[in-house]
């Protein structure tokens, strides 16, 4: 009995370890506010990447939708973050980032509403992406605005890509492409 009880609470503790082992295990709301099950995502390549519309780095939305555009059809996904982390660089409301995204770069690629990227409210998609412990890949610090993250299609976080790098960068075209 005593072994029994053992073997129960080593498997109570190990399904709690590995609660969030994937990244299908999360939900987020869009950019208006409809609750986004990433399970519907299953199957597909995903690059996730916290945007911001005040940066150095903005112009960069222009090579995603050009990305999203040329292989959503072969199963690839740009889910987008809007967050506030760095020098105050999204400081819009969702709809104001909404009409931004589509007017200036004719974004049509999923943009969730804005959350914390860093620091203690940051949001819990963005624990598993940085954290090995929750990931099973490597640890990592969001740097700056449009960090990339590369997630297989069965969910797994696969890369992590520096935020200056281009999203046609030849290796992600090559990850994608695979």
């Amino acid at each position: 009995m005593k072994n029994i009880l053992t073997l129960l609470f080593i498997a109570l503790i190990s399904l709690s370890a590995s609660a969030q082992t994937s990244f299908f295990d999360f939900k987020a709301k869009n950019i208006d506010g409809e609750l986004i099950d990433f399970k519907s995502f299953k199957g597909k390549k995903i690059m996730v990447v916290n945007v911001a519309s005040k940066c150095g780095l903005t112009p960069q939305y222009e090579k995603l939708q050009a990305l999203y555009e040329k292989y959503k059809s072969k199963g690839f996904i740009i889910v987008a973050f809007p967050a506030n982390n760095f020098l105050s660089q999204e400081p819009g409301t969702n709809s104001e980032i909404k009409q931004f995204c589509t007017e200036k770069y004719n974004v049509t690629f999923p943009v969730m509403s804005k959350i914390s990227v860093k620091g203690d409210d940051m949001d819990p998609i963005y624990q598993w992406l940085t954290q090995k412990a929750k990931n099973g890949y490597e640890d990592s610090d969001v740097k700056w605005n449009f960090q990339k993250y590369l997630i297989s299609p069965d969910g797994k976080l696969v890369k992590v890509i520096s935020p200056r790098t281009a999203p046609d960068d030849p290796e992600i075209i090559k990850w994608i492409e695979e």
